[in-house]
């Protein structure tokens, strides 16, 4: 077991969590109040910081490159807040930026999208590239979402349904090559 300290560690007493076969990319940050569950990845560039609240990140979900994953601290403004929560099996496309939301099992997280504060998005939902969730908005469960802002577009084909698990799949077997190699915070506990 090998563990990167500059990418994995403590804040403020609270250290991440993490699964058993979790990918840490060495460039990336993962801090404070964080739970990646198994089979997770993190890739390179990324920044999932847990410090003012907490992050649950399901199994088999894939973080990729240059994503950011915050919260929404309480406040007079939020009143508690709102923690960053992701399900199973979801795959987050580079550059991805998701904050202070509620994300589903199975769902795609197109490239350079954006989730906001207090939204919600259901199960088996694809997001398209480059697309806004605003603050608060909830995605029904089985369909295709695009643009800025986001709009439903069409209900998901049986193809693009059993696509979710197909890609998690794949990123699960990619960071065990990673892993085999003794690259990034192979961490199990």
């Amino acid at each position: 077991m090998s563990c990167n300290q500059k990418s994995v560690r403590r804040y403020q007493g609270m250290s991440p969590q993490l699964g058993e076969r979790v990918f840490v990319d060495p460039s990336a940050v993962v801090l404070g109040d964080v739970v990646l569950g198994d089979d997770c990845s993190v890739w390179p560039l990324t920044v999932i910081r847990g410090d003012m609240h907490h992050i649950r990140i399901g199994a088999r979900t894939s973080v990729q490159d240059g994503s950011i994953l915050h919260i929404t601290h309480a406040s007079a403004y939020n009143p508690g807040g709102y923690p960053l929560i992701i399900g199973e099996d979801v795959t987050i496309g580079h550059q991805a930026m998701l904050h202070g939301c509620t994300i589903g099992n199975r769902v795609l997280i197109g490239m350079a999208s954006m989730v906001m504060d207090g939204a919600v998005v259901g199960d088996d939902v694809i997001i398209g590239a480059g697309s806004l969730v605003p603050p608060g908005k909830q995605l029904e469960s089985g369909y295709l979402y695009v643009g800025r802002p986001v709009e439903q577009k069409r209900k998901l084909t049986e193809k693009e349904l059993s696509f979710f698990t197909y890609t998690a799949g794949n990123y699960v077997k990619l960071k065990d090559k990673h892993i085999s190699e003794n690259y990034g915070a192979n961490l199990e506990s």
